[in-house]
Formats: structure tokens, C-alpha cells, sequence
């Protein structure tokens, strides 16, 4: 499988979430949610993620699951130690380290992170901000599928 990644692009010059990728200060990438949400238990090691800015409709940077680690029904201390203890590779501001104390967890280190030609991203009704592809052509202009929900399911 192969992911796409929206990355946010608000916040103050230097904040946005795909030039620190680009940039190499942030190597790991946090999703959370009250229970499991996606991509939690569902990317694994040596997959290939996508990245694109939210808004941006092009798809720019790809790079290789590296590790995975899967938190459920963390405490409020664990949740806080676990960003803290991870910090170095998210680089989060405070207002990010706030948007993603949640319960479960899902923390994606990633590698080899390249900039690519962009790829014009076609998006469909309500997509969440992390897809679960076949391959990345399945939501690229010209070659886009009808995007369905079954490999997003638990």
C-alpha cells in the first residue's frame, strides 16, 4: 500500500508541516484520535508515503516508512510523555503538540525523503487527511479511480 499524507500549511513562516519534511528537521509524522482512527494499525514499515499541502492540490514529496509505533487508550501523563519523548523527530509547535493529545496514537517515522515532480492530486467528496492507496495514480489527475473507503476500514 502507499499513503498520502495531507501536511498542514498554516502557522507562522517556518511552521508549515512539509518544509520541515523537506527541510530534514522532522522525520516522524503524528496522527491521533479519541479511539483508532486511520492510519493507526494500518501503515507499516517500508511503505511508501505521499505528502501534499492541504489546499495545494499537488502532490510534491514522497519518502519511506521507516518505524511505526501504535499507542491505545494512553493517560493524559503518557500521552504528554510519549510527544515529549518523540519531539526531536516531529518538531511540533505548541499549538500541533496540543491538536494531537489524543488517546491513540500513531507515530510514523519516515526516510529518505525526496522532492518529486509534482503530481496533480484529484480529490473526491470527503477524503480524511490520510489515505490508504493501492497506488498513487488512484487519486492523480488523468489516471484517478473512484476513491472508496474499504482499505481504510478496520
Amino acid at each position: 500500500m502507499v499513503h498520502l499524507v495531507y501536511c498542514d500549511n498554516v502557522g507562522k513562516k517556518g511552521e508549515k508541516v512539509l518544509d520541515k519534511i523537506l527541510a530534514g528537521t522532522k522525520t516522524m509524522i503524528v496522527r491521533g484520535a479519541a479511539g483508532r482512527k486511520i492510519p493507526h494499525s494500518r501503515v507499516f514499515e517500508g511503505e511508501r508515503l505521499y505528502f501534499m499541502e492541504k489546499g495545494s492540490a499537488k502532490v510534491t514529496a514522497t519518502a519511506t516508512v521507516k518505524e511505526v509505533q501504535n499507542f491505545v487508550k494512553l493517560s493524559e501523563e503518557e500521552i504528554t510523555k510519549t510527544l515529549a519523548e518523540h519531539q526531536g523527530k516531529l518538531n511540533l509547535s505548541e499549538k500541533q503538540t496540543q491538536r494531537w493529545h489524543k488517546k491513540c496514537l500513531c507515530l510514523v517515522e519516515f526516510e529518505n525523503v525526496e522532492e518529486i515532480s509534482p503530481l496533480a492530486f484529484e480529490h473526491q467528496g470527503n477524503m480524511d487527511d490520510w489515505l490508504i492507496l493501492e497506488k498513487i495514480e488512484d487519486v492523480v489527475v488523468g489516471t484517478s479511480i473512484p476513491y472508496h473507503y474499504k482499505l481504510s476500514k478496520f
